[in-house]
C-alpha cells in the first residue's frame, strides 16, 4: 500500500490519511497517530505540507511512527514550507500582501482549526530529523511530480520567483 497523508487528490494506486472526513479519504486520522497501520506494511508515504503541523514535542514519535509503518526499501516523500528561505524573503519583502502572504506560509493560512503551523523546517533540522528516526539516506529534489498540490508551489518576491517548499525523499534501509 502507498499512503498519502493529508491529501484529498484520488489517485490510482494511493490510500488517503486525512485528519478530516472529506471525500475520497480512506482512513481518518492524525499524522502523529499511525496505530491503525501496521510494522512494515505500507511502501511509500507521501507528506505534502503535513509536517509543519505537528507541534514540536510530537515531531521524534511522527517520524519514529512513520519509519515503523514503512516496509524495508520504503520511500518517504516530504514537503515543507522552506523556513530558511521564508524567512529570507519575508525581511526582504518590504510590506503589504506579500508580507503577509509570507507570514501564513510560516504560520498556516488558519482558515480552519487545523489550518496552524507549530514548527518550521529548513534543510539541516529536517536532516538531523530523519537521522534521528533513523533514515540513513535521503536526497533533496525540486519535485516529486505525483500529486498536483502545494510541493510545487511557488512564492514571487521582489527579486524573483522560488520555490516554496524543501521537497526531500527519505528511504527505510
Amino acid at each position: 500500500m502507498r499512503l498519502h497523508i493529508g491529501g484529498e487528490e484520488i489517485k490510482k494506486g494511493w490510500k488517503i490519511l486525512n485528519i478530516q472526513k472529506k471525500p475520497g479519504v480512506d482512513f481518518i486520522g492524525d499524522i502523529t497517530d499511525l496505530s491503525q497501520f501496521d510494522d512494515e506494511s505500507i511502501e511509500e508515504v507521501y507528506a505534502s505540507h503535513v509536517l509543519e503541523h505537528v507541534p514540536m514535542l510530537k515531531i521524534a514519535n511522527t517520524f519514529n511512527g512513520i519509519q515503523r509503518i514503512l516496509k524495508k526499501g520504503g520511500k518517504l516523500y516530504i514537503s515543507v514550507p522552506n523556513l530558511d528561505l521564508l524567512s529570507q524573503l519575508f525581511f526582504e519583502t518590504a510590506e503589504g500582501e506579500k508580507k503577509i502572504q509570507i507570514m501564513k506560509y510560516i504560520y498556516g493560512g488558519q482558515v480552519d482549526s487545523y489550518d496552524f503551523h507549530y514548527v518550521g523546517y529548513w534543510p539541516d533540522f529536517l536532516f538531523s530529523t530523519l537521522i534521528n528516526a533513523k533514515f540513513k539516506r535521503y536526497e533533496r529534489v525540486d519535485y516529486f511530480n505525483i500529486f498536483k498540490d502545494t510541493s510545487r508551489m511557488e512564492v514571487h518576491a521582489k527579486n524573483g520567483v522560488f520555490p516554496l517548499s524543501l521537497n526531500v525523499i527519505a528511504y527505510k534501509d
